[in-house]
């Protein structure tokens, strides 16, 4: 069922490793994005497109013959909506009992916030995770919006939407995945709690080992105003650094002794002001120092590692990431552009078993 973010992400996922996958579009839905063009909307590719007037009796009817055909349906709007559709998992399951229904919201199918508006930055807002990002001085910064919608969201959502498909080849019964980003951004957590759990980890923002508290876990300024990302977490992958920039005097044994970190953080940053950004990278790049250019989106699509791997592709002239991750025997693949809405309706009804007079039929009652 057509939607933004991580539906479409998940579902693009799932494209992505081979999936059929058909986006079910409202007649009377305005896209909320205002794309030029279908080829720059990346999270919709690799699928065909149908239009439906989900509020007509024979369009719910439609809908639930695709539904008995399905190995499964995702879905992103607020609990109940699809209930009053008509198209909620009891009816669905009811058509296809091996059915898996994966749902994708914000807050969760239940809780006080189920059925409250919001957005990624809401989300992640109440995990704990977004207070624990930026510098100490300052408001946490808005950390685009991958954290909840796509990596606690639709990569969720993906992850349990193929393991429902797995068990329901076991057990010939579907599910209802419930996948929310409030869940799925916690979850992202797990290594930071079980550090404040053992009293490894504070809730004051960069004081701690990953958060920038650390004068070698941060981002530092160059003489060109550029920046670099710096990492070297392991006592000897800072020795080394410190060899490299001619650091004689600091003791490797103290490391991770975080009385030292605020003493050596000016340090390291006058340090990295002294030189340009490529100059860093021709004296660090590829080394065991943890060391990297921070790029910004023309920068990393040029880069050499990342052409050498084909991280970004080119379809229909929009740049955009490969299908990840690498597989050895079934290579990922992007299986067509991002479709025009409706653009498949009459060929997907057909593959689905609808006659020609019935699709023509439907046509004219304004059903699609």
């Amino acid at each position: 069922m057509a939607g933004i973010g991580p539906g479409p992400f998940a579902a693009m996922m799932l494209s992505d490793m081979g999936a059929e996958v058909v986006r079910v579009e409202a007649k009377s839905a305005q896209a909320p994005i205002g794309y030029s063009h279908p080829r720059f909307d990346v999270t919709t590719r690799g699928r065909r497109s149908i239009t439906v007037d989900l509020k007509h009796p024979q369009g719910l009817a439609l809908l639930l013959r695709l539904v008995e055909k399905a190995d499964a349906l995702i879905e992103g709007f607020r609990p109940g909506v699809m209930e009053r559709l008509g198209l909620g998992p009891e009816v669905c399951l009811a058509k296809n009992p091996k059915l898996v229904f994966g749902r994708m919201t914000g807050w969760g199918q239940t809780g006080p916030l189920a059925k409250a508006a919001g957005h990624d930055l809401n989300y992640i807002a109440i995990t704990g995770v977004l207070h624990a990002i930026g510098r100490a001085d300052a408001p946490p910064p808005v950390p685009l919006n991958l954290i909840g919608d796509y990596g606690g969201g639709g990569m969720l959502l993906a992850f349990g939407v193929v393991c429902a498909l797995l068990e329901a080849q076991r057990s010939g019964q579907g599910q209802v995945v419930d996948a929310a980003m409030t869940d799925g951004t916690a979850l992202l957590s797990s290594i930071i709690l079980g550090m404040k759990a053992d009293g490894l980890w504070s809730n004051r923002r960069a004081s701690n080992l990953l958060d920038g508290g650390a004068h070698f876990y941060d981002c530092y300024a160059c003489a060109d105003g550029k920046f670099v990302a710096f990492g070297a977490l392991e006592p000897h992958f800072f020795k080394l650094f410190c060899e490299k920039v001619g650091l004689t005097d600091i003791d490797i044994d103290q490391h991770l002794n975080p009385k030292r970190w605020a003493t050596l953080k000016p340090r390291l940053a006058e340090l990295f002001r002294s030189k340009t950004r490529d100059e860093w990278c021709a004296l660090l790049e590829g080394t065991d120092c943890c060391f990297a250019p921070v790029l910004d989106w023309d920068e990393a699509v040029q880069h050499p590692h990342n052409q050498a791997r084909r991280t970004y592709i080119d379809i229909d002239g929009v740049t955009q990431p490969a299908p990840a991750p690498r597989f050895s025997r079934t290579p990922g693949a992007v299986q067509r552009p991002p479709a025009r809405r409706g653009e498949h309706t009459d060929e997907i009804l057909a593959a689905f078993g609808i006659a020609a007079e019935q699709i023509a039929t439907l046509r004219s009652a304004g059903v699609i």
